[in-house]
C-alpha cells in the first residue's frame, strides 16, 4: 500500500463491528491511516474489506489485546503498514452477562474478573506504552480511551468487574494527560451511555425498555454519535482539551 506522507496513523481496538467500526470508518474518512484491531478474525477481515472498498486507507490485525505479546505485535504491524502511531483509540471492551443479566459479585470467578480487567483496562496501559514511544518522538499524539456511563455512576446492568475496569479507565486517562501533556500528547476519555451495538443487545429487551425511559432525548445512541466526538478529540482543534471525560449519553447521566 502506498502511504501518503502527510497522513497520520491511528489504531482503533475492537473495530471489527459496532462502535469500533464506526470510529474506524470516521477516522478513515477524516484522512487517517487506520489499523483495525479485533479478536474476531473473520468479522475483522470483512470489515477491513468493506472499508477498503470505500477507498479508505485501512489494515486489520487480528489479536487479543488482553495479551501483552499480541499488543506488541499489533504495534509492530501498525508501524510496518503505515509508520509511527499518532492516534490511539482504546475502544475494545467486554461485559460478560449470565442469561442477559449481570452476575452477583459473589458469583464472579477470579479468572473472569481478571479477564475483564485485562481487556477493558490493562490493554489501555499496554497500548499506550507502545504508542507513547512514537508520540514523544514526533512531539504530537492523541489518545482517546472509552470508559462507560457504568464507570461514572451506579452500575445498573454491568457487573462489578466491568464497572471497576471502566472507572479505572478514567483514572488512567487522567494520569496519561498529566504525564504526556508536556510532550504535545493529549489523552481524553469518552463515557458512552447506551449505544446500539451487539454488546448492548446482550441484555434483555425489557431492560433496554427501562433504560430508554431514563434518556431525556428519548433514543439510544449509534456508533456515529461516538465517532463524531472522537473525530474532534483527535484533531488539532482539540489541542487544549486534555484529561477530559466527555459524557455522551443523551442526558441519562449529567456529571
Amino acid at each position: 500500500m502506498t502511504v501518503e506522507s502527510n497522513r497520520k496513523t491511528a489504531i482503533v481496538t475492537g473495530a471489527a463491528g459496532g462502535m469500533g467500526y464506526g470510529i474506524a470508518e470516521r477516522l478513515g474518512r477524516d484522512g487517517f491511516n487506520v489499523v483495525l484491531a479485533d479478536i474476531q478474525a473473520d468479522l475483522l477481515a470483512g470489515s477491513v474489506k468493506a472499508l477498503k472498498a470505500e477507498g479508505l486507507s485501512v489494515e486489520g490485525v487480528a489479536c487479543d489485546i488482553g495479551v501483552q505479546s499480541d499488543v506488541q505485535d499489533l504495534a509492530a504491524k501498525t508501524r510496518e503498514f503505515f509508520g509511527p502511531i499518532d492516534v490511539l483509540v482504546n475502544n475494545a471492551g467486554i461485559s460478560p452477562k449470565k442469561n442477559g443479566k449481570k452476575e452477583a459479585i459473589e458469583d464472579l470467578t477470579y479468572d473472569g474478573w481478571n479477564r475483564v480487567l485485562a481487556v477493558n483496562l490493562s490493554s489501555h496501559f499496554l497500548l499506550a506504552q507502545e504508542a507513547i514511544r512514537d508520540m514523544k518522538k514526533s512531539g504530537w499524539g492523541r489518545i482517546v480511551n472509552i470508559s462507560s456511563q457504568g464507570g461514572r455512576t451506579r452500575p445498573q446492568w454491568a457487573g462489578a468487574h466491568y464497572t471497576a475496569s471502566k472507572s479505572g479507565v478514567i483514572g488512567f486517562t487522567r494520569a496519561l494527560a498529566l504525564d504526556l501533556g508536556p510532550f504535545g500528547v493529549t489523552a481524553n476519555c469518552i463515557a458512552p451511555g447506551r449505544i446500539i451495538t451487539p454488546m448492548a443487545n446482550v441484555i434483555s429487551s425489557a431492560s433496554n425498555d427501562a433504560f430508554i425511559k431514563e434518556i431525556p432525548v428519548g433514543f439510544f445512541g449509534e456508533p456515529k454519535d461516538i465517532a463524531g466526538p472522537i473525530s474532534f478529540l483527535v484533531s488539532e482543534d482539540a489541542r487544549f482539551v486534555n484529561g477530559a471525560v466527555l459524557d455522551v449519553n443523551g442526558g441519562s447521566f449529567m456529571g
